[in-house]
C-alpha cells in the first residue's frame, strides 16, 4: 500500500477522532483550536517528510489559522498567532522550493549519459583508422568514425550501436547536431 496515503489516512482518523472527543461534552472552543493548531503543526511537519509538494502542508497552514482563529476567544494576543500563521507560510514555502530544486537533472548515465561525451582517442586500430578506442566514463569503448582517427584527438560521441560507439571528431561537429 502507498505509503502517503497510509499516513494521510491516520492523520485524518486522528484529528477526527480528536476533535470527536474534544467536542463532546465541551462548551468551550480553545481545546478544538488547540488540536487544529497541533495538527497544522504535524501536517507541516509531514510535508516534510512526503514528496508531494504542498498539499499537505497547505492543509496544515489552514488548519493552524483556523485553530488560531477559534482560539482567539481565549484570548491570546493576535499579533502572536498572525506571526506564527506567517512563520509556517514561509516554512511550507522553504520546503516547496527545496523540492523543487529536486527535480529531475540531465541524465549521467546509460545512453543519454554517453551522447555528446568528448574523449581523448587512445589507440587506433591497425589496418584501419577509422576504428579505435577512447576512455569514456571510467570504461574503455571501441569507437567507429566516418573519418580517419588519430591518437589523441578529441572526439563526441554521436550514437551508441551496441558496445560500439559513433563519433565524430570535436572540430567537425556542427552545433546543429
Amino acid at each position: 500500500m502507498n505509503t502517503r496515503c497510509c499516513a494521510m489516512a491516520w492523520l485524518m482518523v486522528a484529528s477526527s477522532c480528536a476533535l470527536a472527543a474534544d467536542t463532546a461534552g465541551l462548551t468551550s472552543p480553545a481545546p478544538t483550536g488547540m488540536w487544529l493548531i497541533t495538527f497544522g503543526i504535524a501536517f507541516l511537519i509531514a510535508e516534510a517528510t512526503m514528496p508531494n509538494y504542498g498539499l499537505i502542508g497547505l492543509g496544515g497552514i489552514v488548519m493552524f489559522v483556523i485553530g488560531a482563529l477559534i482560539l482567539t476567544n481565549a484570548e491570546l494576543p493576535v499579533p502572536l498567532m498572525i506571526g506564527l500563521g506567517l512563520l509556517s507560510a514561509l516554512l511550507l514555502i522553504f520546503l516547496l522550493i527545496r523540492a523543487l530544486k529536486t527535480r529531475p537533472r540531465h541524465a549521467v548515465s546509460g545512453d543519454a549519459g554517453l551522447l555528446g561525451s568528448v574523449a581523448p582517442v587512445l589507440a587506433v586500430q591497425a589496418g584501419d583508422t577509422c576504428h579505435g578506442w577512447v576512455h569514456l566514463q571510467g570504461e574503455r569503448w571501441q569507437v567507429s568514425s566516418a573519418k580517419p582517427l588519430q591518437i589523441g584527438q578529441r572526439v563526441q560521441v554521436m550514437a551508441r550501436k551496441g558496445l560500439m560507439l559513433e563519433v565524430a571528431a570535436t572540430d567537425a561537429v556542427s552545433v546543429g547536431e
